[in-house]
């Protein structure tokens, strides 16, 4: 069986043998975090907006979530290669429609070890502080059970301690190899309560995300028209 490390890295894989790929880190819980955070399943149509998302990563970051500091044709040849069909994609979005966070949950192609499943994730900067990471990481353990997936496994560098402090509080076992970790974790089997929670999840985020579209567009309109009224007040003197 494909070792699971190789499922993520064949996304961004560029002529040389980078580390495995890590998360970016979740801040401490030091802001005031809300109690539901929705969490959008994102599909081919938002390929652009996790292209942008990503790409505002910088060198540091890019090297926590990827292995290595990923230049902007590595990181868009990730995207380009993402599988919508097979694999998973949770976004975070703030309150002008900017992807702040964004996991991947990965499925290996073969679909005899549709088993096991690996985890990854970024998060903007002006967003940590907001366990937005721990987040989306109980989001894609809950997807994963639903989809009978028994191990979840999250590959990350040693000096990211926010994700391994995360897995680890999800009860995760993490090996350390040199500058390298990986956590397993044994997932639960789907149950009733897990199948609705996701369900009602999915629900709560679209509605959310609808209505972050109407505002943003109301108040558009009104800086337009604003905007207008301005030049025509200008215009008259």
């Amino acid at each position: 069986m494909m070792a699971p490390t190789t499922w993520l890295k064949a996304y961004w894989q560029a002529g040389r043998d980078p580390a495995g790929p890590a998360c970016a880190p979740s801040a401490e819980h030091a802001n005031a975090v809300p109690a539901v955070v929705p969490i959008r399943s994102l599909g081919e149509a938002y390929r652009g907006r996790i292209a942008a998302h990503l790409l505002t990563l910088d060198a540091e970051d890019r090297y926590l979530r990827f292995g290595f500091a990923a230049s902007d044709e590595q990181v868009q040849r990730y995207v380009d290669q993402l599988d919508f069909e097979r694999d998973e994609i949770f976004g975070i979005y703030n309150r002008r429609l900017e992807l702040i966070a964004m996991a991947h949950l990965a499925y290996a192609a073969d679909p005899a070890a549709r088993s096991a499943a690996e985890f990854g994730v970024s998060v903007l900067r002006q967003a940590r502080g907001k366990g937005l990471g721990a987040r989306l990481f109980d989001r894609a353990v809950m997807s994963a059970r639903n989809e009978g997936v028994s191990t979840l496994f999250i590959h990350a560098l040693s000096e990211n301690t926010a994700m391994l402090k995360i897995a680890r509080k999800a009860g995760a076992v993490v090996q350390r190899d040199g500058s390298e970790s990986e956590a397993y974790l044994t997932l639960p089997a789907a149950s009733l309560d897990s199948r609705v929670a996701e369900i009602v999840e999915q629900q709560f985020a679209e509605m959310d995300y609808r209505f972050k579209v109407q505002s943003k567009h109301f108040w558009d309109l009104m800086h337009r028209v604003h905007g207008a009224r301005r030049g025509r007040h200008a215009t008259v003197r």
